[in-house]
C-alpha cells in the first residue's frame, strides 16, 4: 500500500541584514528537498528574525499566523529550513495540531531512503538516533497515532519505540560497526597507495556524478534531484601519455548540514581527506553559486581537509548565458585565484583542461630516475611504462639502464627487488 503524499507547509526565518532574497532562495531549497522527500507543498510562510523566539522560534504572531494557514491549506505536515529545539516543535504542534519537523530532520529522512550500501546504512542511522535521542518523547506522541511519512522511515523507525537506554546501546553498537568498516576502508585505501588520487567535493546537484561519469566513461546513478547519491564510489579516469587518476565521487554538501550526518560520513569523507587533490565543482549555472561555494569550503574545513590542493571546476557552464561565462571566467583568471575549469558534462570536448589539469598534477609528482636490471626484468620494466615515463633505454649485455620519470611509490617497490639498482637523477 503506497503512503499517502504528505501536504506541507514550509517556513523559512532569514536573518535580519541579510540579503533581500534569502528567504527566497531558502523556501525553493526547501522545497526542493520537500520534493525529494516525497511531500506536496500547499504554502510557504516567511519571517526575518534578528533571534530565534524561545517559545515558537517565530513570533507569536507570526506563528499564529501559521496555525491559521495549516488550518486553510489542510496541510498535515509543517517544515522548519533551520533546527528546532525540543520544546519549540511541541509547541508549535500544540498550537498547529499537526506533526512539525525540521531541516535536519528532513535531510535525515532523505538520507534513510536513498542509502544503499552497508556502510551507508549504519551511518544514517547513527546519525538519526542521535538526532532523536533529546526528541524521544515528542516523538512517542505520534507514533501513537502516525505510521511511516517523511521524518519516520528509515532504519530510525523501528528505535524509537524504545527506551533511552536502549537507544544508548544501539548507538555505541553502530559506533562499534563503523570502526569496523573504516578499519577495512582503511585496508582498501592503502593498497592503492601510491597511485594518483583525487576526490570530487562540491554541493548537492553541483553535477559530481555527471562529471565522473563522463570523465571515465562508465555509468552512474545521476537525477535531478537533491542527494541523488550517497554512497562514494571510485573510477579509473584515463589521461593523457598513459597515465591515468582514480577519481572518487563523495556525499554532496548543503547549507545547514546537520552535524550528527557529519560526524557520521567522517569515514566516507576519508577519501577525500586523503586525495592528492580535490575536484571542488560548482553548478556555474545557479543564482546562488557564491554562497554554494562558501558552504562548501566551510564543511571542507569542519572536516579538516580545506587547506588540500584543489582545482575548481565550473559545471553546467551550457546552461550560462555567454555574458555570464565570460564574467566568470575573467574572474577565475584573477591573480591568486584557485586553478580553474569550466565543463559541462554533456559536452565531452570541454573536459579536455580537466584531463590536461589532472595530468599536469599526476606529472608534477614524478622524479627522473636511472633503472639498472637485468634484461630479463620484465615486471619492472612494465610497471615503468604503466605508471611512469620512459624517457630513454639501452642494454650493455646481460643489463638493461632505463632513464624514466616515476611516481614515489614506484621509486619504492623497484628498490625492494633483487637485482634491480635505482638511482635518483635529481
Amino acid at each position: 500500500m503506497q503512503t499517502p503524499v504528505e501536504r506541507a507547509i514550509l517556513v523559512a526565518t532569514p536573518r535580519s541584514g541579510g540579503g533581500a532574497g534569502d528567504g527566497t532562495e531558502h523556501l525553493a531549497e526547501l522545497t526542493r528537498l520537500t520534493d525529494t522527500a516525497g511531500g506536496l507543498v500547499v504554502g510557504r510562510l516567511a519571517q526575518r528574525l534578528d533571534s530565534p523566539r524561545p517559545r515558537y522560534y517565530l513570533g507569536r504572531g507570526k506563528a499564529g499566523e501559521l496555525a491559521e494557514l495549516v488550518r486553510e491549506r489542510e496541510a498535515d505536515l509543517v517544515i522548519f529550513d533551520d533546527e528546532l529545539t525540543p520544546a519549540q516543535g511541541k509547541n508549535l504542534e500544540t498550537l498547529c495540531g499537526v506533526r512539525v519537523m525540521d531541516r535536519a530532520e528532513l535531510i535525515l529522512d532523505i538520507f534513510a531512503t536513498r542509502a544503499r550500501t552497508y556502510e551507508a546504512r549504519l551511518q544514517v542511522e547513527l546519525a538519526q538516533l542521535q538526532y532523536l535521542l533529546p526528541r524521544l518523547r515528542r516523538m512517542w506522541i505520534h507514533l501513537s497515532r502516525i505510521r511511516g511519512g517523511i521524518g519516520l522511515r528509515g532504519p530510525g523507525e523501528t528505535q524509537l519505540e524504545t527506551d533511552r537506554r536502549l537507544i544508548g546501546t544501539r548507538i555505541a553498537e553502530l559506533r562499534r560497526k563503523l570502526k569496523a568498516v573504516a578499519r577495512a576502508e582503511a585496508t582498501r585505501r592503502k593498497r592503492r597507495e601510491g597511485r594518483f588520487r583525487t576526490a570530487l567535493v562540491g554541493y548537492t546537484n553541483a553535477g559530481k556524478s555527471s562529471v565522473l561519469q563522463a570523465l571515465s566513461g562508465t555509468e552512474q546513478f545521476i537525477e535531478d534531484r537533491l542527494f541523488a547519491t550517497l554512497d562514494a564510489s571510485t573510477r579509473v579516469v584515463p589521461l593523457d601519455n598513459g597515465h591515468e587518476a582514480l577519481v572518487t565521487d563523495t556525499v554532496g554538501f548543503i547549507r545547514k548540514l546537520p552535524h550528527h550526518l557529519v560526524a557520521s560520513f567522517r569515514s566516507t569523507l576519508e577519501e577525500a581527506r586523503e586525495a592528492d587533490v580535490l575536484l571542488h565543482v560548482i553548478d556555474a549555472s545557479h543564482p546562488d553559486r557564491d554562497a554554494q561555494r562558501a558552504v562548501v569550503r566551510s564543511v571542507l574545513e569542519d572536516l579538516g581537509i580545506r587547506k588540500r590542493p584543489r582545482i575548481v571546476v565550473f559545471n553546467k557552464i551550457d546552461l550560462l548565458p555567454g555574458d555570464e561565462l565570460l564574467a566568470l571566467r575573467r574572474r577565475a583568471a584573477a591573480p591568486g585565484s584557485r586553478a580553474t575549469v569550466f565543463t559541462s558534462a554533456l559536452r565531452p570536448s570541454t573536459l579536455k583542461p580537466l584531463r590536461s589539469e589532472l595530468r599536469d598534477r599526476v606529472r608534477s609528482r614524478l622524479r627522473r630516475v636511472s633503472v639498472e636490471m637485468p634484461a630479463g626484468e620484465g615486471k619492472a620494466l612494465a610497471a615503468l611504462y604503466e605508471e611512469g615515463e620512459v624517457l630513454s633505454r639501452s642494454q650493455d649485455g646481460h643489463t638493461l639502464t632505463v632513464v624514466a620519470k616515476a611516481p614515489p611509490a614506484l621509486i619504492g617497490r623497484l628498490r625492494s627487488r633483487g637485482g634491480v639498482r635505482v638511482t635518483e637523477c635529481g
